[in-house]
């Protein structure tokens, strides 16, 4: 169930998950709510062995199961990040559904079985729900026509770049596992959970489900990449790099993830501007900070 690096990653964590309620086949509520997206976050590796991070864009459905086991996703939607390496078959890649209105959100990795001018279908192998601790409960505006957004290439993180950062409540992390292919999380809470230091992006890194799925793919395999979201103002930062992990020296403090950022892109209108933040469950931060 859980690779070497999930393992270990537990242990450091002084957690013992003796079982997960991660399936190989996609249950059909997962299904049903992958249709009602109207975006869907999304992850392979590129030419140069790291993970990428991707949101993509459509009307509601563009995501479809055709299966239990196949994940279609509409090729159009594909251009509304641009940066995405060409996706062939045999690639692997992960997808995050995520609905802010409600917090729920449900991940799959897999292999891409086919890609053709209509859709790009997704092989499942691994399928899960994830519970909706430090998620922001947000009002995301209505879908807007497809389009392609605008990248700039940094060569450092600039103040619009570092304001971007320390306001942000939400940002995913895309990973890989040799052998065992790419995969997106969510990571979130108060603005300011992303710091900075000596040139590094810094995330505390709260308690969440246990299976320890992304610092396990860290630990094997450190380069990463991180979508960092703005959605009062839609602009987005995708920065590679290499993370290090900080383990917690004593009672209280909280593991860190410290990434070095290699590769930065700005994204000013990747999403519609002005997604409402409606509520930031605080009192489960509290709670939740104790593990």
């Amino acid at each position: 169930m859980f690779h070497s690096g999930e393992r270990l990653a537990q242990q450091k964590a002084g957690f013992s998950p003796e079982s997960a309620a991660i399936y190989t086949a996609m249950p059909q509520q997962h299904q049903l709510f992958y249709a009602g997206l109207s975006q869907f976050y999304f992850s392979t590796i590129d030419a140069a062995g790291y993970p990428v991070a991707a949101v993509l864009q459509g009307e509601p459905g563009f995501v479809q199961a055709t299966d239990e086991n196949h994940l279609r996703i509409a090729t159009a939607s594909l251009t509304t990040f641009p940066g995405l390496p060409a996706l062939r078959p045999g690639m692997t890649a992960g997808g995050l559904g995520l609905d802010f209105s409600n917090r729920q959100r449900n991940r799959v990795n897999g292999t891409i079985a086919s890609v053709t001018p209509d859709f790009v279908t997704l092989a499942v192998q691994e399928s899960f729900g994830n519970c909706p601790k430090y998620i922001q409960r947000r009002i995301l505006p209505e879908h807007q026509p497809l389009r392609q957004p605008e990248r700039e290439l940094l060569a450092a993180l600039d103040a619009d770049a570092r304001y971007l950062i320390a306001a942000a409540d939400t940002c995913f992390i895309a990973s890989r596992a040799p052998q065992q292919g790419a995969d997106i999380s969510h990571r979130g809470g108060p603005p300011g959970f992303i710091g900075m230091t000596q040139g590094k992006l810094a995330i505390v890194d709260y308690a969440g489900n246990r299976y320890m799925n992304t610092l396990g793919n860290l630990l094997l395999a450190p380069r990463c990449a991180l979508l960092i979201m703005d959605f009062h103002q839609g602009a987005a930062l995708h920065i590679q790099g290499t993370a290090e992990l900080v383990w917690p020296q004593k009672e209280g403090e909280e593991r860190c993830l410290l990434i070095a950022p290699e590769k930065i892109v700005r994204f000013r209108q990747l999403l519609p501007a002005a997604g409402l933040a409606v509520e930031f469950a605080a009192s489960t931060l509290a709670v939740n900070k104790k593990g």
